[in-house]
């Protein structure tokens, strides 16, 4: 887990095969993890669902999700949501850019 530093674009690892997840920092009830995505979609009959609150927030290229009760959400490079702890979400479309 690099909790001194680093770089978040470097080295990229290959998401072809599936989402990559790789824990940047862990403390005091916080977790930060980098998402690597290239084309992956949450199956419909298998939503996601945390214990804890998430923040998503999109660096390169471009996702859309969407949470239960709400319309889809397209995501562009800057954009962020919030998704409270217990709440059923999918990630609809994932794009590496």
């Amino acid at each position: 887990m690099a909790e001194t530093g680093g770089n978040l674009f470097a080295p990229l690892p290959d998401a072809r095969e599936g989402e990559v997840f790789t824990p940047l920092l862990e403390r005091g009830g916080v977790r930060i993890e980098r998402i690597v995505s290239h084309g992956q979609a949450t199956p419909e009959d298998a939503p996601f669902v945390q214990d804890a609150d998430e923040w998503v927030v999109v660096l390169r290229g471009s996702a859309a999700l969407r949470i239960e009760g709400q319309d889809e959400v397209a995501l562009e490079p800057g954009d962020h949501v919030f998704i409270p702890g217990g709440v059923r979400h999918w990630v609809t479309r994932t794009d590496p850019g």
